[in-house]
């Protein structure tokens, strides 16, 4: 890969790892999603940050259950969805769109949360954030 594009997913992986310290701590901006293409862009750029993130305390399990079989955890899906229909229900008593716009935003919630809510829970016998053998950036330091 040459060093422009390298540099590129680099940048791109940071700016995710930004925003996903933003949602970490702003109720209705989601994290994990931010991680996950931090994760994909630092796999291909930067493997020692793919290796941090994907050894992270906090965040790596989930990205670890993601990337070995798109699982997601009972209680993600939960949390996930509840802040759907929080987000939804702040739409609506705060805006004055059109019903139309309403409508489609529904749609679109709803079609993320059948999404999510139809992942597979992690297998239980993998130690998620410990053997990162799946990694596309290898062994590469």
């Amino acid at each position: 890969m040459n060093a422009t594009k390298r540099h590129l997913l680099t940048a791109v992986g940071i700016v995710m790892v930004g925003l996903a310290a933003a949602g970490a701590v702003l109720p209705l901006l989601p994290t994990t999603p931010f991680l996950l293409v931090a994760v994909a862009c630092f796999s291909r750029s930067f493997p020692r940050l793919e290796r941090w993130l994907l050894e992270h305390p906090k965040f790596g399990p989930p990205l670890e259950n993601w990337r070995r079989s798109g699982a997601i955890s009972s209680k993600a899906k939960w949390c996930a969805v509840l802040a759907m229909l929080g987000s939804y229900v702040i739409l609506l008593m705060t805006t004055d769109f059109s019903p139309w716009i309403r409508a489609a935003v529904a749609l679109v919630l709803a079609c993320c949360a059948i999404f999510i809510m139809t992942r597979p829970a992690p297998v239980s016998g993998w130690p998620a954030g410990k053997d990162h053998s799946t990694s596309s950036a290898g062994n590469r330091a």
